[in-house]
């Protein structure tokens, strides 16, 4: 292995140069700077192992054979060696340890100025700022990928390790927020006392110690040095008002959530019937740029798209997503469904059949929260959907995060509250309604509604433009 790593190290060098000096140019053009910075890159990292003594790690080994890989592509015409500098780093990573992860990361950084619009060199980035604890360089690299990537069943586990980044990083603000509104009412109060010991001096040093700490603490630090300031800490504000104070409760529990994040991701909930839950922002990209349609649940509409070579059942089928709403009385089962949308209605808890007609996305609105949780977990079948709305998509028109409507106005339909979800994400490139023209299908208000944004309409589709 010591003479083929060294032979190897040579050939890099043949090709790209040394470390600080020009590489030589090929006859009829040769590989682009970025791919021969990489290489520059991968050279240095086989000088390092080389000078570390014989290989016995067989990750390591791969990682030799990767680069190998790399430079054979780089000295070939017509060699894709893009692809094979995106393993390289892949491999990089999966060889483990820093050294490794920085390798992956200055190889990443040459292939995203190489194709900047590469979801595979993006993802890489991330995978690297996260493997060297940097979250949030690593949540930009993320939703850079997210935006490049069209596939949104491949996105999934993407979208799961922004969130567990996102939420351990809130832990810490929230933490942070804690010490100084107790640091100083806590002040406050010793400065009124004028009695001193040495257990006062003691705790005082304490103190002083704890806003060092919490001085030190960031969401932005890299994950270890993060780790190490929360920890002091939490430390220190246990000493310095013991472990049954309701704030040093609160920090330590903050304290175990951090740490229960930043050692793996949280588990997809077993009860949700094998589905990803999918909230406001997986919403708005799942319909970004897409055409929708909302079908009514008519004998009509019903009749006319079940009929071979219909119109209707034509139009419907060129659309991006299908959407249909609550129980099917007229729907045949197996009519295509892209999302389905119900809303629970009546006395709590909520029964019902459960929810065997096979969508991509399944949306359940409800309120209040307990009693959703658990319609959810008993009327969801295993298979049915790959995709749930979650706690934040359960009553878009009253939650004042989203749409904040007055609760007053009466009970919505179903359709209606997806329209109204729909126009506030802002992102389909179309939503047309399909068999809504009778009276009884939305009430007058919602019909005033979307007689003001109505774009279009004839004998089938409603076509209404979204804000």
């Amino acid at each position: 292995m010591g003479q083929t790593l060294t032979g190897l190290l040579t050939s890099v060098r043949a090709i790209a140069g040394r470390p600080g000096t020009p590489a030589q140019g090929r006859p009829g053009g040769g590989p682009d700077q970025a791919l021969l910075a990489a290489l520059r890159i991968c050279g240095d990292h086989l000088s390092a192992l080389a000078a570390a003594g014989p290989l016995t790690d067989a990750r390591r080994t791969r990682l030799i054979a990767s680069i190998g890989t790399l430079t054979t592509a780089c000295s070939t015409p017509g060699a894709d060696a893009f692809d094979a500098l995106l393993r390289t780093g892949q491999q990089a990573l999966d060889s483990g340890g820093e050294a490794e992860a920085r390798l992956a990361l200055a190889l990443a950084d040459e292939a995203t100025a190489l194709r900047a619009r590469s979801k595979g060199a993006w993802r890489l980035r991330g995978n690297a700022l996260d493997a060297l604890g940097r979250g949030e360089e690593a949540i930009t690299a993320y939703e850079r990928h997210l935006a490049l990537q069209q596939n949104t069943a491949a996105s999934c586990d993407v979208e799961r390790r922004i969130a567990t980044l996102r939420a351990a990083g809130d832990r810490i603000d929230e933490a942070l927020t804690l010490f100084r509104e107790t640091a100083g009412g806590r002040t406050e109060a010793s400065g009124a006392g004028t009695e001193a010991s040495a257990a006062g001096t003691d705790a005082s040093g304490a103190g002083t110690d704890a806003s060092g700490a919490a001085a030190r603490l960031s969401r932005h630090l890299p994950a270890a040095e993060a780790r190490a300031a929360f920890t002091d800490l939490v430390r220190l504000r246990t000493a310095e008002h013991g472990a049954g104070d309701p704030a040093v409760r609160r920090l330590a529990a903050l304290y175990a959530e951090h740490r229960r994040l930043s050692d793996r991701d949280p588990v997809a909930d077993p009860l949700l019937g094998g589905a990803e839950p999918i909230g406001v922002t997986g919403l708005r990209r799942l319909v970004a740029g897409r055409t929708v349609c909302l079908v009514a649940d008519t004998p009509r509409t019903a009749e006319q798209e079940q009929r071979s070579g219909s119109p209707l059942a034509a139009l419907i089928e060129g659309y991006d997503l299908v959407v249909r709403c609550d129980e099917a009385r007229h729907t045949a089962p197996a009519a295509r469904t892209d999302l389905h949308a119900c809303t629970l209605r009546g006395g709590t808890p909520w029964k019902g059949p459960r929810w065997d007609r096979r969508a991509g996305t399944r949306l359940v609105f409800g309120d209040p929260l307990p009693h959703w949780r658990l319609a959810l977990r008993s009327r969801l079948v295993p298979g049915a959907q790959d995709r749930v709305g979650d706690a934040t998509l359960r009553r878009p028109l009253h939650d004042p995060a989203l749409l904040g409507e007055e609760a007053g106005a009466g009970p919505a339909s179903t359709a209606y509250t997806v329209l109204r979800l729909l126009d506030f994400l802002g992102t389909p490139a179309r939503v047309d309604l399909i068999g809504f023209e009778g009276p009884a299908a939305l009430s007058p208000r919602e019909r005033e509604w979307v007689g003001t944004r109505i774009a279009n309409t004839d004998d089938t589709a409603v076509r209404i433009a979204l804000r």
